[in-house]
């Protein structure tokens, strides 16, 4: 075996002097160690897009991804250095499906970052679609808020000018009364003489008294007014502060949840884009799964008996050391049971 070999059997957590001893089995296991190896590969490249998608940090995605990968390679050397070929295949399978679920789990955990990656461009156009409906939702809600805030000063505002208007309309029509009655136009309010006379000296007392209330209440509520415009003026310069510093948050909605919404939107609006999710994450699964399935479905070898072996003669020293113990502690103490019934009967 070269280096590179007898690499790819430590990352398979094979026992290397029991695969010199069966020399037909190292292919198998050399396949099953470089399949972990780039799995944990995989594994780093796919953790660390994920974190610097987050972070925005080089140093950072490079120091999690290469801690993940070494966690999946070790993680996936465990379970399948820790398979035993023992039974028939449904007990083998029945053991060995916790370790399979959990290689799934692991297959989609470093499928998704990457399928994020292979999908960039189309997630980028997503996430526009995402940020304008964030703001237009964002900017109904806070219309909708200041609306009800500001309704009863605009209410109120709007009753004062209502009134001022009422006021205004019934000034004009005295006026108007006053300049027909002066020119001569018949109608059913006036006479149709020309001239000031009595019936224009009324409409003239009219008019001035309309003038006068219209004034008056003017006056009176100028100051309400001004209040009204202040308190309306002033919700609204809120409302637009809390657009402007909403504004950049829902601008920078662009971190690894957003790109997973977006390419959820995605995958349910593009069929095909779906169905190319589906297929990358199912070969990151596939491969995650393979060393357990490689390590479940090859037939016992040589090696499996040498491990057998070897592991049942630790059992067999084991069980023999405790036998030798035992008996060593029974003897001594049939020894000391002995010294003591002597004593006693030198004693009596």
């Amino acid at each position: 075996m070269n280096w590179f070999e007898k690499f790819l059997l430590i990352c398979s957590g094979s026992h290397i002097k029991l695969l010199e001893k069966s020399p037909t089995e190292i292919n198998k296991h050399t396949g099953i160690g470089g399949v972990i190896l780039f799995t944990a590969i995989l594994a780093s490249l796919s953790s660390g897009y994920a974190l610097y998608s987050v972070f925005d940090n080089y140093w950072a995605a490079i120091g999690f991804g290469l801690l993940w990968g070494l966690m999946i390679f070790n993680l996936d050397r465990f379970i399948v250095a820790s398979m035993r070929k023992s039974g028939n295949f449904f007990r083998q399978f029945f053991a060995a499906t916790p370790r399979i679920i959990l290689a799934a789990l692991l297959g989609v955990v470093i499928s998704k970052p990457l399928e994020l990656r292979i999908f960039e461009k189309e997630i980028d156009k997503q996430l526009n679609v995402i940020i304008n409906r964030n703001k237009t939702a964002l900017q109904d809600s806070v219309n909708i808020r200041y609306a009800q805030l500001t309704g009863s000063f605009s209410n109120e505002r709007n009753e004062i000018y209502a009134r001022i208007n009422s006021l205004r309309e019934e000034y004009n029509l005295a006026s108007s009364e006053l300049e027909k009655e002066v020119v001569g136009t018949a109608t059913e309010t006036t006479t149709g003489k020309v001239g000031y006379g009595p019936n224009a000296k009324r409409k003239e007392e009219l008019k001035n008294a309309k003038k006068e209330e219209l004034d008056a209440y003017m006056a009176q509520m100028q100051p309400r007014l001004s209040e009204l415009d202040k308190e309306i003026d002033a919700l609204s310069e809120n409302k637009q502060k809390e657009l402007d510093a909403a504004r950049p948050t829902e601008e920078g909605y662009t971190g690894f949840a957003a790109r997973m919404q977006a390419l959820n939107e995605l995958t349910k609006n593009n069929e095909i884009l779906g169905i190319a999710s589906l297929f990358i994450m199912g070969v990151f699964i596939s491969l995650e799964m393979a060393p357990v399935l490689v390590k479940l479905i090859s037939p016992k070898g040589p090696y499996d008996y040498l491990l057998d072996k070897h592991e049942y003669s630790f059992k067999i020293f084991g069980w023999e050391s405790k036998e030798k113990m035992n008996t060593s502690s029974n003897e001594r103490v049939l020894i000391h049971k002995k010294r003591s019934d002597r004593r006693i009967r030198e004693e009596i």
